[in-house]
């Protein structure tokens, strides 16, 4: 059955007590790392930011609701990080997703146990990914704005798919408690339907916010990528 390779939430019931504990050993000190980085006198101040934040939240936590849930103990959704990560930074980015998990929580969609696991899948990696993108790109300081929606948006979208959904089947391999089909050698063919969804989301929301609130995009240069041509050609 194709659907259980899908993996992007992990239950508690497939994961070894193991692998609980250093799920949460690894996401707890990111959460604290992530907290010390966080500008808290400016979002204090900033009601501007503060909506964004709980905006962002909001949106995550409705984006992972819209799941399909197996009787393997495995779901499926949609991440949204990458563009969170380019809209807040990365430690409110965290700090976000981690809100939007124990709103899961609340409603029953998500094990307490396992939020360690699944906050290191489907939280700290998609924000490395796009963290580590940005930082590349900023670093070559492009003046075209499409390379900072494709190479900031899309392709580390689809890179955190293919790293998660990877990093997940692996855990689960190690664990030895979830049974992992025969044929996983075709699974290859199923990552580009999952691939490229999750770069459209993520690329076109950062594409509407580029023209029409560049000034939300915690990481987006305005005064490089949004420079009149003819200032250019003055110097």
């Amino acid at each position: 059955m194709a659907d259980r390779d899908i993996v992007q939430v992990i239950s508690a019931q497939v994961l070894s007590s193991t692998s609980l504990t250093l799920g949460w050993i690894g996401y707890v000190p990111l959460l604290i790392w992530a907290a010390s980085r966080t500008r808290w006198v400016e979002l204090f101040t900033d009601t501007r930011r503060q909506h964004l934040l709980f905006g962002t939240v909001f949106c995550l936590f409705i984006l992972w609701l819209v799941r399909r849930d197996f009787d393997t103990g495995v779901s499926y959704h949609f991440i949204g990080m990458t563009a969170v990560t380019l809209l807040l930074d990365w430690p409110l980015a965290v700090l976000g997703g981690f809100l939007a998990q124990l709103g899961l929580l609340l409603m029953g969609r998500q094990d307490l146990a396992a939020i360690g696991v699944n906050g290191l899948l489907i939280v700290g990696l998609p924000v490395l990914v796009t963290e580590v993108c940005a930082i590349l790109v900023e670093r070559a300081q492009p003046r075209n704005l499409f390379v900072y929606i494709f190479c900031c948006g899309f392709f580390p979208a689809a890179l955190t798919v293919l790293l998660c959904l990877m990093a997940g089947l692996g855990l689960l391999w190690m664990d030895e408690r979830f049974a992992m089909p025969e044929w996983l050698s075709d699974f290859v063919g199923y990552l580009w339907l999952m691939m490229f969804p999750e770069a459209f989301i993520n690329g076109t929301v950062i594409s509407a916010l580029v023209v029409f609130c560049p000034e939300w995009l915690e990481t987006f240069n305005r005064s490089r990528y949004l420079q009149a041509p003819w200032k250019d050609e003055e110097r």
